[in-house]
Formats: structure tokens, C-alpha cells, sequence
């Protein structure tokens, strides 16, 4: 799964911590999240996308390889 959170928070200009203290988890899950080592839970997805007044389709998108 593809995101675009960097890009989400570079507009905002804020950083991971803020955006975790924000949403309730840690800088490293900001972070593992953007690098697409962890895909979020539905709750977490519907934060992050809730914090910068976006849908979760606007900040994350399927890949082909997720279908599969």
C-alpha cells in the first residue's frame, strides 16, 4: 500500500513526532508507515487521513501487489 503522508505533512509542515502525538502512536510507526514497512489498522488510517481533513483513499492507495 502506497501513502502519501510525507508529502501530507511537508503541505502542513509538521513532523513525524507531531503528527504522532497527534494521532496517539510513535515517531517509528510514523515512520514505518511512510517507508511502507507497516500498513496501519483502519482506525489509524481513518486518524491520520482525519488530521490533515483528507479521505483515506486521498492519503492511501492500493498497489497491484496488494490485491494479490
Amino acid at each position: 500500500m502506497k501513502n502519501n503522508i510525507k508529502v501530507e505533512r511537508a503541505i502542513k509542515n509538521i513532523t513525524q513526532q507531531q503528527l504522532a502525538k497527534s494521532v496517539k502512536v510513535s515517531r517509528q510507526t510514523i515512520n514505518a508507515i511512510e517507508s511502507g514497512k507497516y500498513v496501519p489498522s483502519t482506525v489509524l488510517s481513518l486518524k491520520i487521513a482525519n488530521h490533515f481533513g483528507k479521505t483515506v483513499n486521498e492519503v492511501f492507495q492500493l498497489e497491484n501487489s496488494d490485491w494479490k
